[in-house]
Formats: structure tokens, sequence, C-alpha cells
């Protein structure tokens, strides 16, 4: 068994070349991808490049929600059922003879990408000191069964019904969003007495005496955590607030598993109205939302048959549009941490609040088309 010494070592090496790790991870994916995934039988020459034209998209809309600390799936499942079909006939003629994407595959191509994305949006906020891996353990914990739950229900779900909780959902978001404060508040400056606490959540965990300032985590016996990220920055708060915590957690959980977001909206929103400092909620939230997305993806790849729903296979997953989706949300989860912290992103949320709203406001008059 490893000591706790060498456990330190390894962890904090990992986070010190996580950058490597990160980009590996798609590279690792995509060359996977490229010799086994069974493909269509009408697949062409040209099939690997046919969606080059998604990776600067994918890498814009994640750079944007890893900065606000939301799903990415928010933006990408909207994109795919409204920009990319009109996008597609430009770019992409051959899908011309292809179907259209059903609501499945469009919640499976944007699960996961984020699921890549958010993953290495984790890694960097983790890097920076930023997560609270206490919260995130529990959150996580508590919100697999509605994830599942929510994954099944989306191969059994119309059409139309699948719009309008769509809608709902991004409506939510869009109300939750203005009601937020992501204005970053000014945290304290690391003193004496934080410079020796030990490094992020446990004695075994790294404290990398090479990061610029102190690092770490102390709670004291009246449960006020103070937290020193890599910058020398501290915050305090507590963890109290866990049931409503929960509650956001779960019912964000269900959307997350049938449309491919909600948590990361409704999670932040509880994070925040419990007191957590705002840089610590976007980088504890982004933990849950990258395992909840991998775990989702999980199930809408595998888990069709176990509700005897639509026939899903996996020749039937566009993974000529996940090589380059992959990627490039995974370079936008890695920009995201710094622009993050030197932009006011008041500014940014209001504007994806106000996207969410209109792209709701169709998804209605779609769901509305379908049901008469």
């Amino acid at each position: 068994m490893s000591s706790p010494s060498s456990s330190a070592r390894a962890q904090r090496t990992f986070l010190e070349y996580q950058y490597l790790f990160v980009f590996l991870a798609p590279l690792v994916f995509v060359v996977g991808v490229i010799l086994a995934a069974p493909l269509p039988a009408a697949a062409g020459e040209g099939y690997w490049l046919e969606f080059w034209w998604l990776f600067p998209v994918f890498l814009l809309g994640a750079t944007i929600v890893n900065t606000v600390g939301i799903s990415g799936s928010a933006l990408f499942v909207p994109f795919l059922i409204f920009l990319y079909p009109m996008l597609a006939v430009r770019l992409s003629p051959e899908t011309l003879t292809q179907p259209p994407l059903s609501p499945e595959t469009i919640v499976k191509v944007g699960l996961i990408s984020e699921s890549f994305g958010l993953s290495s949006s984790a890694l960097a906020f983790i890097q920076h000191g930023l997560v609270d891996r206490r919260l995130a353990v529990a959150l996580v914990g508590g919100s697999i069964p509605f994830v599942v739950g929510g994954a099944l229900l989306s191969f059994v779900i119309p059409e139309p019904i699948f719009q309008l909780l769509l809608g709902l959902a991004l409506l939510a978001a869009s109300v939750m969003l203005f009601k937020a404060d992501l204005g970053h508040e000014e945290p304290g400056g690391a003193d004496a007495g934080t410079a020796g606490v030990e490094a992020d959540g446990g004695a075994a965990l790294p404290d990398d005496d090479a990061k610029p300032g102190s690092a770490g985590v102390e709670t004291d016996d009246e449960g006020v955590v103070t937290r020193v990220d890599r910058g020398g920055s501290d915050y305090n708060y507590d963890r109290g607030g866990y049931l409503e915590r929960f509650a956001n957690y779960s019912i964000g959980g269900v959307f997350q598993g049938l449309a491919g977001f909600g948590i990361g909206e409704l999670g932040i929103i509880s994070m925040l109205r419990t007191s957590v400092p705002v840089r610590i909620a976007i980088g504890t939230n982004h933990i849950v939302v990258a395992m909840t997305a991998v775990l989702a993806s999980l199930v809408h790849v595998f888990g069709s048959g176990l509700v005897g729903g639509h026939a899903i296979d996996l020749a039937s997953t566009p993974w000529n549009m996940v090589v380059w989706t992959v990627p490039a949300t995974v370079t936008g989860g890695q920009i995201a941490p710094y622009i993050s912290s030197t932009l006011d992103t008041e500014i940014l949320k209001q504007g994806v609040g106000v996207l969410f709203a209109i792209i709701a406001t169709a998804l209605f008059v779609m769901a509305t088309g379908g049901l008469l």
C-alpha cells in the first residue's frame, strides 16, 4: 500500500502535469474512435473530416460555459437543434442523405463533448485551489440515481415533450442566471495563519511548494472553512445548506440525464444561496457536472436496451462529430479558469441568460406545433 507521502507526491505530480494528461485524453479518445468505433454503412472516404467546422463552434461554447460554470450542453444541445441543420447544409452537404439527428443523439453528442471539456476545466480549477472536494463528493453521490433515471427517460419520451422540458429547463436557467450574483468577490490575502494549512481537502492531498503563494484549506471547530488558492487569496465560508443543495442537484440531475444539462445551472444557484464564494462554487460545480456528464454519457451510449426504448447501438453514434467536438471542449475548458479570474462574468452571464430565454421560446413554439 502506498504511503501518504507517496500518494501526495503522485497527486502533486498529476496536477503539475495536468495539461499533458488533459490533452492526451482526447488524443487517445480520437485515435481509439478512429481505429475501433463501428461506423454506419454509409460512411465514405471523407467521413472523419466531414464536421471539422464544429471545432471552432464548440471551442467558443466550451469557453463560455466553463467560464460561467454551467453545463456545456446548455449551449450545445440548442445549437444542434437550431443552427446545426442550417450549417450542415452548407458545410457538410453529405448530411442531406442522412436522417436528421434525433433528440437522444443530440443529447448524447452534447454529453460526450461536455464530459471531456468539464473534466479538463475541473482539473484546472483544482490546480488553482478553487474546488471544495468534500462538497463535490457529497453532491455527486446524491445526484447519481437522478441522473441515471433522467438518462433512461430520454429513450422513451416523445420529441415534443422533450422540447417542452428542454425549454422549461432553459427558461429556469435563464431566470436563475439573472438572479445569481456571479460577480467576483474580493478575496482576502493569505496570512501567516493560513500558510501551513493542509492542502485542498486532506493531509494526503498535494501541497505543491512550487505554487505561487499558499495553497490549502482548514476547517475550525465551528465548521468555518478557510481556503487559500494558489495565488495566495483566501476565502471563508461554511458547508451548511446541504438540504437545499441536495434538492437543487436532484432536480438538476434528472434534467442532466434527460437533456444533457440542468445540474450545473441549478447547482450553481444553490451554492451561491448557501454562501459558498462564487469562485469556489464555480470550481466545485465543475467537478459535479463533469462526473454526472460522464455517467449520463455512458447511459446514453449503452442504456437504451434497459428500458426497451429506441434501438441505439454504437454505430448510430456520430463519431465523426465527437472527434472534433471533444478536443474543442477540452481546449475551452483549459482556457476558462484564466478568463474567469480576470473577466467580470456579470456581462457574460446576462448575455447567456438572454440567449437561454430566446432559445426556450423557440422550443416552446416547436413543442406546441408537435403536440397539436
